[in-house]
């Protein structure tokens, strides 16, 4: 396998009968509400996924006992578009605050009616982690990687 080919962004959208505002709120406001816990970095399992609604916002999750750990930080936000994401886990899925060891995580939301959105998710930017991004690239897209997640929100949003 090529470089290009261990390094190719991951790719999956889902289409869900909400209109894109609501599909870009329950995204960005409610992760918490949706996103699976059964994946953490901390030590015990969370009670809140956070993702902070400006540029530079924090992306993190919290335990029970108030403990945070970074995942990463918002970059752009598009109401109701878009949203791009710095992932701030490196290979081993430990945080690296360095921003040039960062992948990036970006989410469109496309109209394709006034009851209808397909959300797309790409994560891209693997080569930073040079041979270790392929593993990466292969864990996040497994089907218990972004596919449970994208899962997880079409549920939430049909609910």
């Amino acid at each position: 396998m090529t470089s290009q080919a261990i390094h190719a962004p991951v790719r999956c959208s889902i289409t869900v009968a909400v209109p894109r505002e609501r599909a870009y709120a329950v995204f960005v406001e409610n992760t918490g509400n949706w996103w699976s816990t059964e994946h953490h970095i901390g030590a015990v399992r969370p009670e809140a996924i956070v993702l902070e609604q400006r540029p530079g916002g924090r992306w993190f999750e919290r335990a029970p006992d108030g403990t945070e750990c970074d995942w990463g930080r918002v970059l752009e936000l598009e109401p109701p578009a878009r949203v791009l994401l710095a992932w701030h886990l490196g290979p081993d899925f430990r945080y690296d605050p360095d921003p040039a060891r960062a992948t990036e995580v970006e989410v469109r939301f496309v109209a394709e009616g006034p009851s209808s959105t397909r959300v797309e998710l790409e994560h891209r930017g693997f080569e930073v982690h040079g041979d270790a991004g392929g593993g990466m690239r292969a864990a996040v897209g497994a089907p218990d990687g972004w596919g449970l997640f994208m899962r997880e929100l079409a549920a939430a949003l049909t609910a």
